[in-house]
């Protein structure tokens, strides 16, 4: 009932907007398109070489993702627009590890993945409403870039399972400008598992990540209210304070979730390239049944930018925490839901093994669910020159909780490990950029005596017009 009442009001606010800029500017048109190339070399990454685990055992993998996106965008007069765009990520796995199992009825069903062609975005954009401090976008969006909400500790993908392929949330979002230094964004989001909004043109699979020949986005339907405001108090520190309360449909033994989440990011920039900040929330709700749900999170860094050095380097050190759900409590869960920010926030690797730990939390087969977690990162960035930088960093990684769990993955410690990575980045032009990923885990206590090292690696080629 929510879904068909969200989409018949987006396209009754779509109808009255466009008939009232019917009269208005002459609309103009921008166009254009992003193809990325990657290719992801994992090596004992999700089950760290101990064997078939809980999620089904996972052999080390060698593949090419390869995404198409195409967009438009309409601006009927500066106050109205409308903002288009399709993707594709057709995969090649070349590896032990295939797509999907044999019996698709396609060709070479276990090495090639055609994906489906997608409405990636597709939102409407009016800007001072009738006149008021009121901006409103409705429709397939992503909170990125500009729209970006903190470093999206809780806000950043709304479709996890599909990777890097889109992160668009189904959201309509209201924000007040009260002045020039503080705003209020109102933001209602529905993601269901499968996308059930808009047409796709998909292949005939099944198995894999596909349910019902739709690719699943999503562990179940998640449905979700946020206020966000800013608040620029000096002309050096902002302050964002937020309240999200967020909804989680019951799947498989999971029963519903109803959570809410308090929390503010503060940020001060000093003389000097100096930067302070950090962020924290507490969670509180409940499951269908009566379980308590509770959790705490957030991260403090300190980092600096040295201009008039050669190579121009910056360094970030910061402290991340994420509590862990207590083994010994059966009567209610106190480990910290990720909400909408299951993604690589601070590194790609852990994302995998964390599979493996969070099924009964909610995981839901997908990566990223950070929880359970303390991370002490130090990062040093060297500009050598406008084109090219390389950003090596080393993470000491810890559980504030044991795991509780008994299979070949699990040890009796809570250290996870160390992980040094580094990013090479070049821009070849205005419009190709390439980099190379290297990150490399060495688990602790946390894991078992057989848990080996794990390597992942990332290449990748950028090309956009």
């Amino acid at each position: 009932m929510l879904r068909r009442v969200f989409v018949v009001l987006a396209l009754l606010w779509l109808g009255t907007m466009l008939y009232v800029s019917a009269a208005h500017a002459e609309t103009t048109i921008k166009y254009g398109a992003a193809f990325r190339l990657r290719q992801e070399i994992w090596d004992d990454v999700v089950s760290l070489d101990t064997g078939n685990l809980a999620t089904g055992g996972f052999p080390d993998r060698n593949f090419f993702r390869l995404r198409t996106q195409l967009w438009a965008r309409a601006d009927f007069n500066p106050q109205l627009g409308i903002y288009a765009r399709l993707a594709n990520e057709m995969k090649y796995f070349d590896g032990p590890f295939t797509a999907y199992k044999a019996g698709n009825d396609r060709p070479d069903p276990d090495r090639y993945d055609p994906d489906e062609v997608i409405i990636d975005n597709l939102y409407l954009d009016a800007k001072d409403v009738f006149g008021l401090p009121v901006d409103v976008r409705i429709g397939r969006q992503d909170f990125l870039g500009p729209d970006m909400y903190g470093e999206g500790f809780l806000l950043m993908d709304g479709s996890p399972a599909d990777g890097s392929r889109t992160f668009y949330f189904n959201a309509a979002k209201l924000r007040w400008k009260i002045n020039p230094k503080n705003s209020v964004d109102f933001i209602y989001i529905n993601d269901p598992r499968t996308d059930v909004f808009l047409p796709s043109m998909h292949p005939s699979v099944t198995g894999g990540l596909f349910v019902d020949r739709k690719k699943v986005l999503t562990a179940s339907r998640e449905q979700a209210f946020v206020l966000y405001g800013r608040s620029k108090v000096a002309d050096n520190v902002t302050v964002e304070p937020y309240y999200i309360f967020k909804r989680e449909q019951a799947f498989g033994t999971i029963p519903k979730l109803k959570l809410h989440t308090l929390g503010a990011r503060a940020v001060v920039s000093l003389d000097g390239g100096w930067k302070f900040g950090g962020e924290f929330a507490t969670q509180f709700g409940d499951y269908d049944g009566g379980k308590d749900r509770s959790g705490n999170g957030g991260y403090v860094f300190v980092s600096r930018k040295y201009d008039n050095v050669g190579f121009k380097p910056e360094f970030d050190l910061r402290f991340v925490y994420l509590s862990g759900d207590d083994p010994d409590s059966k009567d209610k869960v106190e480990a910290f839901d990720p909400l909408f920010s299951r993604n690589p926030n601070w590194n790609e690797l852990i994302i995998y093994p964390l599979l493996n730990e969070t099924a009964a939390l909610g995981g839901g087969g997908i990566p990223g669910y950070w929880t359970n977690m303390e991370i002490l990162k130090a990062t040093v960035k060297l500009n050598f020159s406008p084109e090219t930088n390389l950003a090596l960093a080393y993470q000491y990684l810890w559980a504030p909780q044991k795991s509780g769990l008994t299979t070949a993955l699990f040890g009796t410690g809570k250290q996870r490990g160390h992980l040094p990575t580094a990013i090479l980045s070049h821009k070849f032009s205005k419009n190709l950029d390439g980099m190379l990923q290297v990150e490399y885990f060495v688990p602790g206590s946390f894991y078992s005596d057989k848990a080996d090292n794990a390597t992942f690696v990332r290449l990748q080629m950028q090309y956009r017009i």
